[in-house]
């Protein structure tokens, strides 16, 4: 029997899914590709569906319950009825007479590692809101035109394919000096006007769209100390639209490198399509060969955010690429280039450093092969968290046990081997912090009576299993049932490179990475157009995840719902018993179930029990949803 084809679930494409916004997503794609020019843009982001889409996406979001300067978080959007949400966010951008006026931001300033801080700004809930509406808009819009070789804060992108490309950069290809560049106080200092044309050009050129997104670059910020001051320049960081504005501005340089090389005329003109292996690929090599007899420079860039690295065959091109992109960067961008930071590495002498990671290639059977380590900087900070961490595991924090330390501990690990696992030594990088680490713990928990820290003492679940289980390193404090995982029992991960076929907005692309709802969009089309009759925007969210997760069917009785009126959303624990309207204490039946759940005499329970020709196990879930309402079991 064929094995059945495992699901795959990407939330945002998920959550679109249930409010019906993924195939007007899918149009703005492919109108942007075809170079549509968009100027009603804010009907669409201001209905129904897209606020609601847009509420679920940032509850989804840890940050949401950080307040901003109104003490408010997603909680207080949450509890109010859909319609009212929808109505107080088109009111806030539409309804006064002086246009969309967000609240001031609140500044929060973050330490970064070498002692100075990265300033945040955290906009109130309700802006966040509205941010959220227009980026989900804007987005497909954008997607249809940034550039391939960037690879920060976009959907289907990340650290992983940003290193690969670096990788085939060095060793594939030879393009071994690496131009550093580092933009100062990028996110601080980006030009407003510059901004907005850019927006225009991309075929966004609905007035009233770009009125708001002014004003959003715009909100006064709330410093520590009190004051307020009006920015006029720069994107807060913290916002949730600036990453998508980042990579707006930053796409015009990632289009003007490609044309002096990887996307020149010469190239294009004279490519021709070729198959490599199921895949068809569009072959620029005869236009090399005749641009590399030209004074062209031959460069190509990775881009990550604003950290970007480009790349050149010699130094001499290198020392030009350097020079012209600098200029170019001030003149057009309105930016300036740290020239401190900016240098120029020969990778077989010196390491690169990229995204955390320190990166050089060394020679290796007659070519060059890349050898990368965690950065010194980023080596010494992660070695102190550990370290610190260890120690506490064996003094708690207050009100902490050493069980809560040590699984803040193992989280730790966790997340540095899944970052760092893309360098290819990594096991020596981690070699290193582990022996620090067993230093402490083996000091720290020795006793009187021995050590502690012992080789065997409880179990381990199944995902640990197939991770540790086969280490000689994991170790338990006695009298724990929790391992503690050992940093250095981790292996090289080679990065994988995006899948071009990939995209978020075309339905072959969404293929690969993402299975369809295979439910009825009639009865989910009308458990989205009910009016709240008095729920929460919790509640109703809560419901259509709930259809999702039921499939679609009865609770009780298992029958596909045919109708979105037939459904009632239970609430397990009443609202008078201090139940509350959210997911866990929801679930979906069929109408025709109600009055086995009403408080009513036996005997009519008991009738209507027998009209329904209720099965035993039927009566089983519904006396135990009585039972968590506070209601007799039917006898």
């Amino acid at each position: 029997m064929p094995k059945k084809a495992k699901n795959l679930c990407v939330d945002d494409l998920r959550h679109a899914e249930y409010y019906g916004m993924q195939p007007v997503f899918d149009e703005l794609y492919r109108r942007s590709k075809d170079g549509d020019i968009f100027t009603n843009l804010m009907e669409l982001i201001l209905t129904r569906d897209n606020i609601l889409l847009a509420y679920r996406n940032i509850k989804a979001n840890g940050g949401s319950y950080t307040a901003g300067t109104d003490n408010r978080n997603i909680s207080d959007i949450g509890c109010l009825s859909p319609e009212m949400v929808v109505k107080n966010v088109r009111f806030i951008v539409t309804g006064s007479q002086h246009g969309y006026r967000p609240k001031p931001v609140r500044r929060k300033d973050i330490p970064k590692p070498n002692g100075k801080t990265r300033p945040l700004g955290i906009p109130c809930i309700w802006d966040r809101l509205i941010q959220q509406c227009i980026k989900q808009v804007m987005e497909p819009i954008c997607e249809a035109q940034f550039s391939n070789n960037s690879y920060g804060f976009r959907p289907n992108r990340s650290v992983e394919h940003a290193m690969q490309r670096t990788y085939t950069m060095l060793q594939r290809m030879n393009l071994h000096y690496v131009i550093e560049f580092d933009i100062k106080g990028f996110f601080d200092n980006v030009n407003h006007s510059k901004l907005m044309k850019q927006i225009w050009a991309m075929g966004i050129q609905d007035k009233q769209l770009i009125f708001v997104i002014k004003r959003i670059l715009k909100a006064p910020i709330r410093m520590p100390d009190g004051s307020t001051m009006i920015p006029d320049k720069g994107t807060p960081q913290g916002g949730i639209i600036s990453p998508l504005l980042a990579n707006i501005v930053l796409n015009e340089l990632d289009k003007w490198i490609e044309s002096q090389w990887q996307n020149n005329p010469v190239a294009v003109d004279r490519g021709r399509y070729r198959q490599i292996g199921n895949n068809t690929a569009f072959d620029k090599s005869h236009g090399y060969r005749i641009m590399k007899k030209t004074n062209l420079k031959e460069m190509y860039i990775v881009r990550y955010a604003d950290d970007f690295r480009i790349f050149c065959r010699d130094k001499e091109d290198a020392l030009r690429t350097k020079e012209a992109v600098s200029e170019w960067i001030a003149e057009r961008l309105k930016l300036e280039v740290s020239p401190e930071k900016t240098r120029i590495v020969n990778v077989r002498k010196r390491y690169s450093e990229f995204l955390g990671f320190k990166i050089r290639v060394r020679p290796k059977s007659h070519k060059y092969a890349v050898q990368s380590h965690i950065c010194d900087e980023k080596m010494e900070l992660e070695r102190q968290k550990l370290v610190e961490q260890a120690k506490r595991i064996a003094r708690p924090s207050e009100g902490k046990r050493p069980l809560d330390e040590i699984r803040l501990f193992n989280s730790m690990v966790l997340g540095i081997q899944n970052y760092y696992q893309l360098a290819t030594c990594i096991s020596i990088d981690c070699k290193i912090i582990h022996r620090q680490v067993m230093t402490v713990l083996t000091n720290r928990l020795n006793t009187e009576t021995g050590c502690m820290l012992v080789r065997e003492g409880g179990t381990m679940t199944q995902n640990e299993k197939e991770r540790f289980g086969k280490s000689k390193m994991v170790r338990y404090v006695s009298g724990i049932d929790q391992p503690i995982y050992p940093i250095a029992y981790i292996k090289n991960k080679i990065p994988m490179a995006k899948r071009s076929a990939v995209c978020s907005y075309t339905a072959e692309g969404r293929a690969l990475i993402h299975t369809n709802l295979s439910l009825d969009s009639f009865v989910l089309k009308g458990l989205r157009s009910i009016t709240s009759e008095g729920h929460s925007a919790e509640y109703t969210d809560s419901r259509i995840s709930l259809f999702s997760a039921q499939r679609g069917k009865c609770a009780l009785c298992g029958e596909a719902f045919t109708d979105a009126s037939d459904i009632i959303c239970w609430l397990k624990t009443p609202v008078g018993l201090g139940g509350k309207e959210r997911y866990q204490n929801m679930t979906l039946i069929h109408n025709r179930f109600l009055p086995l759940l009403q408080d009513n005499v036996q005997t009519v329970l008991r009738a209507t029990a027998d009209m329904l020709k209720a099965t035993k196990q039927l009566m089983e879930k519904v006396n135990s949803l009585r039972m968590q309402a506070g209601l007799p079991a039917i006898d």
